[in-house]
């Protein structure tokens, strides 16, 4: 099993601790991943970090779909890829309603649609077999719209890409996470649970089979939190801000799906109590109501001896990659008990 870096930097204030990554490198992490939601984004610091960098590959973890055309999306992945002697790799998915609508001002639409409509339009842009034509529901390249001009002409990239550029997908629902499998390189999952490993295979497998192609290459390379501490409680107590925001607040009452992830744990009263929470501005009594339960199934936290217990467990589910979140003593503990 590999490991990865998250960057986690998302605030009033960009700041990225770059000695973390640094340390990363040296103690042989696979990868440092970026991010971005309604505020940074995800590219800026991939190039900042690739520079600064040497061996570790770099990927974004997500570009949001909604932020980019797909030609914009290739010229991006195949100039950081360009710059960084072949360490990129393209993370990309569709976000919510909430930012798609609110902050792209873009319509939500069918994300499995868009998604596949968008991965295929890059590929063929990566692959350089002929001037780009695309007819879809959400592309038309040439655009031949109603306020077409009319003088669109396929174009070929000018920048020799890798085609084998690797492309990983953020999904958390069945559908979404077989057509990861189906279509991608990677699946990025959130609030991954191990013990849950065998649902998580069968959609993958459903996407393998629809794709016809094997799962020996896949990564699967979930994100989680990694809080070192000799108290339990207080490790926890870490993670508890995260998975209330997420369960409750990214997103709205019947259309949120952290909180559908909560639920399908079997987590359904819980989730349904720290959404009712959030919501209505109770944000301490939200993440009093995330129970400890849900953090030990999508988190590591405690001692040392502890989490490589549970990173054991992990091992055993399918993972191939970690996507560490957490400092500098997790990123050290993680490198001792997992590489």
């Amino acid at each position: 099993m590999r490991l990865a870096l998250a960057l986690n930097y998302s605030g009033a204030n960009l700041a990225l601790d770059i000695d973390k990554v640094l340390e990363a490198e040296r103690l042989g992490y696979d990868s440092i991943w970026t991010a971005e939601a309604y505020g940074s984004d995800a590219v800026s610091p991939a190039a900042w970090v690739a520079a600064r960098t040497t061996r570790i590959h770099v990927g974004t973890g997500i570009m949001q779909i909604p932020a980019r055309t797909p030609a914009m999306t290739a010229m991006t992945a195949m100039t950081l890829d360009g710059l960084s002697g072949g360490r990129f790799r393209l993370g990309l998915g569709v976000s919510g309603p909430q930012v798609v609508e609110g902050w792209h001002g873009q319509p939500f639409g069918k994300p499995l649609a868009k998604t596949r409509e968008y991965v295929e339009v890059v590929r063929a842009i990566l692959k350089r077999e002929k001037p780009l034509e695309f007819r879809g529901e959400y592309y038309q390249i040439p655009y031949v719209g109603p306020s077409a001009t009319g003088l669109g002409k396929p174009l070929k990239s000018i920048l020799h890409g890798r085609a084998s550029l690797p492309i990983y997908l953020a999904a958390v629902g069945p559908k979404n996470v077989a057509l990861a499998a189906e279509i991608a390189d990677g699946w990025i999952p959130v609030f991954f649970s191990a013990r849950r490993s065998r649902m998580f295979r069968e959609w993958l497998d459903e996407g393998f089979k629809a794709g016809g192609r094997s799962s020996q290459a896949f990564d699967v390379m979930p994100m989680v939190s990694v809080v070192v501490g000799p108290d339990v409680a207080a490790c926890r107590a870490v993670v508890k801000p995260r998975l209330a925001l997420y369960v409750g607040g990214m997103g709205a009452r019947g259309r949120n799906f952290y909180n559908d992830i909560a639920r399908r744990y079997g987590y359904e009263d819980a989730a349904k109590t720290i959404q009712e929470q959030y919501l209505s501005g109770r944000k301490a009594e939200a993440e009093a109501a995330v129970p400890d339960a849900l953090v030990d199934e999508v988190a590591l936290c405690g001692p040392k001896e502890r989490i490589r217990e549970q990173v054991a467990e992990w091992k055993g589910s399918g993972v191939t990659t970690l996507l560490v979140a957490g400092d500098a003593v997790a990123v050290r503990t993680l490198a001792e008990l997992a590489l």
